[in-house]
């Protein structure tokens, strides 16, 4: 992790109760550390949060790094206490919540199901995750 990164990433991780080794994975598989990159979907900064996430979540400018790793650590924390989850956290956060909700009533809280019809770059996206901060 870049050190200018590293103490925002620490008081977010710290503020929403993520572990840090996450957070800092996520920044790596969404942007590789770049405070503008913007995805063809329109997922803007480093944890490549969407328009409409990141108001939700209070996020007023999605290129400030400061702005944007506390707004998508908010985000995964919120997801993770919802699923209770670490894989299916970072589907929702992939796919979306809802996406997730309708797989988990068809095949329960088990993400080796749910992996088995979600979209290959969710598949991809919740490995490499893992796999980097693992």
């Amino acid at each position: 992790m870049p050190q200018a990164y590293q103490g925002i990433v620490s008081t977010a991780a710290k503020n929403y109760g993520m572990p840090e080794g996450l957070v800092a994975s996520i920044i790596k598989a969404e942007s590789n550390y770049n405070p503008n990159a913007k995805s063809g979907a329109g997922a803007m900064g480093m944890m490549q949060l969407m328009p409409g996430t990141a108001a939700g979540l209070g996020v007023k400018n999605p290129y400030d790094p400061a702005q944007n790793i506390n707004g998508g650590t908010k985000y995964i924390s919120q997801m993770y206490q919802k699923y209770g989850d670490y894989q299916l956290a970072l589907a929702a956060y992939n796919w979306g919540p809802g996406n997730v909700d309708k797989a988990i009533k068809k095949y329960g809280k088990n993400w080796a199901a749910i992996s088995a019809h979600a979209p290959k770059e969710t598949q991809n996206y919740v490995t490499k995750v893992m796999k980097n901060w693992g």
